[in-house]
Parts: structure tokens; sequence; C-alpha cells
């Protein structure tokens, strides 16, 4: 059906959609000098894929000429929910995977049962160098176990970290771990803090990046022991680090990064997705309940966007998951196009940023600190040995 038939049909706004995309160019000329960033997408992963999660590419495609997207999953559903959509970009490929993780599977069970799915096939295209970033909005557990195993962890960092990009008074800020670490030791806190800081500087483009500890109270004496040792480590250590913050100062946006273990980290998270669904409901029963509250809501449309813009979450798109050797992104599981657009939009300058070589070099000029305290933890008795050889291997002696 040609853009002109289609034209003369009462069409919906997806198939309004479809004849402008054969009118366009297939892609924009591509800017002299930009690094051109190869993402794999999860094709399968989120509740609505693949339809959101093609026409999201297809609409990142379309906008950003440096972007090359392979969608990874079922070959012959990609295909066909492409073909819906028309004349896609050129710059988008297909990468088969034959085999789909869940979002209630178990992902260590998943992660070793299926080992050709859609999350497995995309990582391993970071691992080998054919992608420059994974991104999915699947099951988390399973891209982080994935991940974790296939791309390994940053020399130095324990374990990663999910980082959340939340809205704040004074625009964003990180919140790590947002969910990937129940239980954190002091050090874990520190790593956290150290990557946190390179990726808001870097990806969010604030210098110098403030970071502050979550905590029950402002004061250095508060806290549990956790939090009390990650103190010190972080007062020892080259970050901009503030101190301890209460909860009810982060959407004032007093520090660009926040630090806490993932179990506080997804509570905070999702309590806060909660209020601003509780907020929108409020509004909207507020500007429906009369004529003079209709009118008000006229008068204020574009304010209210403005606020809906600021708050979306749709707008940030995808969390990565920070301390894995290789850019991986993390979308809701309830995405729509416009999320996953947003989370390749990120990817993208994620990658052109170079964040994790920021993050191993930050490492490098803060390994001292944790050294210090690798060597508090094994004891006198454990050090002296290590300085005199006892209990060496012949190997290890050799090593020295």
């Amino acid at each position: 059906m040609t853009a002109e038939e289609g034209a003369s049909a009462p069409p919906d706004d997806r198939a309004k959609e479809r004849d402008l995309a054969k009118t366009r160019p297939k892609t924009a000329p591509k800017p002299e000098g930009e690094r051109i960033v190869r993402i794999a997408l999860d094709a399968m992963g989120g509740d609505y894929a693949p339809a959101a999660i093609v026409e999201g590419a297809i609409q990142a495609a379309r906008d950003f000429a440096d972007v090359r997207i392979t969608l990874v999953g079922i070959e012959d559903v990609v295909k066909e929910e492409m073909a819906r959509h028309g004349a896609s970009p050129e710059t988008i490929s297909i990468a088969h995977a034959e085999e789909v993780i869940a979002m209630d599977e178990q992902p260590a069970a998943a992660m070793r049962r299926k080992k050709n799915s859609s999350i497995h096939v995309g990582i391993k295209m970071v691992r080998d160098g054919e992608a420059d970033a994974f991104i999915s909005a699947g099951n988390t557990g399973a891209v982080m176990a994935v991940a974790t195993v296939l791309l390994r962890t940053i020399d130095l960092i324990d374990r990663p970290a999910i980082a959340a990009t939340m809205p704040s008074q004074r625009g964003y800020t990180v919140l790590l771990d947002a969910g990937a670490n129940v239980v954190c030791k002091p050090e874990n806190l520190f790593q956290f803090g150290i990557m946190g800081s390179i990726f808001a500087e870097h990806s969010l483009d604030k210098p110098r990046p403030t970071v502050g500890l979550l905590s029950i109270g402002e004061e250095d004496v508060k806290g549990n022991p956790t939090t009390k040792e990650a103190f010190d480590l972080f007062s020892q250590s080259s970050l901009n680090f503030i101190g301890n913050i209460e909860a009810k100062l982060f959407y004032r946006g007093i520090v660009d990064v926040v630090v806490c273990d993932g179990f506080t980290g997804n509570i905070a998270l999702k309590i806060s997705e909660s209020v601003a669904e509780m907020i929108t409901v409020f509004l909207k029963q507020m500007f429906s309940a009369s004529l003079s509250s209709k009118i008000a809501y006229f008068l204020m449309k574009s304010h209210l966007a403005d606020f809906k813009r600021k708050v979306d979450h749709q707008e940030v798109g995808g969390a990565p998951l920070l301390g894995v050797n290789g850019p991986v992104f993390i979308s809701h599981g309830s995405s729509s196009p416009k999320s996953i657009k947003s989370a390749i939009i990120r990817a993208r300058k994620f990658v052109q940023e170079d964040v994790i070589e920021h993050i191993r070099e930050n490492l490098a000029e803060n390994k001292d600190i944790l050294a210090h305290k690798e060597a508090k933890e094994e004891g006198i008795w454990t050090q002296l040995t290590k300085k005199i050889g006892f209990g060496q291997t012949g190997q290890e002696s050799k090593d020295e």
C-alpha cells in the first residue's frame, strides 16, 4: 500500500507513522568525526517486546546517524515486527537468538539452561567486540548474572552496581546501588561511589560531582557499622565526598551521587516510582473534577507537560550496570518505545565518553585505600607471614 492509499483510509497513529516513514530518508547523513556506536538491543526482553523494542530502535536509528543497532532475538519474529513499520533504517540489523529468558525465571537457572538466549547472544557480542554496548528491558537478574560471568568485573571492583538516574530539584541525581547487591561491605560502597562519580561526570555532564552516603543522619557518627566504615574510606579518597545525607534531602539535589546498598536503593527507587504514580493520579482527579479545574488545566497545560517530562522515567530509559568490562544497560520491564530510544541515547553517550576507562583510571588513583583496607582485614599474623615468606608456594615466591 502506498503512502497515498494509506492516507485515503482512516489511519490510526501507527499507520500515519508508517506512511510518513516511507517519505523520509532511511538514514540521516553521518556527522563528520563522530564515533560510530554499535548497540546490541535485546528485542525479546520486556513486557511489550518485541513491538516496543523494535519501534524504539527505529526511532533512535532515524534520529542518530552515528548509531548502528542490532536487534537480538528470534529472527522471524523480529523481521515480522520490523515489517509492520514499513521501510526500516539500513543501520538496523538482526542477530538470531533462539531462546528467550522470561521475566519470571530464576536468573541463575536460566543462565545455565538457556545459553542461546537473546541476553547471552547480545552480551557475547560486547565481549567479542562485535558491539559497543548491550541494552535489555528483560529479566534484570539474568542480565546481571550473564554480564558478570561473560564480561567479568573491572579490576579492583568486587561487585557491579545498578546506577539509577533520578530527577531532583537541581537536575538529576545518580543512586547506586539500585538493586544488584542486597548486602554490601564498606569497600563495596566505596567502589560504588567511584563508579557513580565517574558516570555522573561523563554521562550527565556534572564536573567534579559531589558524593553522599545515604544514612539515618548527617552526622559522622550516624549509621550502621558498614556505613560508618565506608564513611572513613570516602573521607580518605580523591572523590568530592560531602559526608552522610538523609533520605529527606535526596530530591533536593544536595549531592550528585547517592551511595547505598542495593536493598536500600531498590526500596528507595520503587517508593519513588509509586509516589510519582500517585501524584499523577491526584493531578488527573483534580483537573477533571469540575469545569473550572478543566479550564485551569488548559491554562497550565504547558507547565504540566514540563513537569511530566522532568519526572518521567522514560526520559532516562535505562540504568547502566557499572563495574563489568563492557557497557550494559538495564531498562524498565514496562519500557515503551520512547524509553527504549532514551536508553539507546544514554548508551551512545556512555560509549562515546569512554566511561569504563575513566572508572579504571579513578580506581587506580584510589587503590591504596582499598589495599590498606584489605591489609587491615587480613590480620597481623597474615601480614607478617607474607612479608617473610612463610606459607608461600614455590611459584608465589618466584613471582615476587
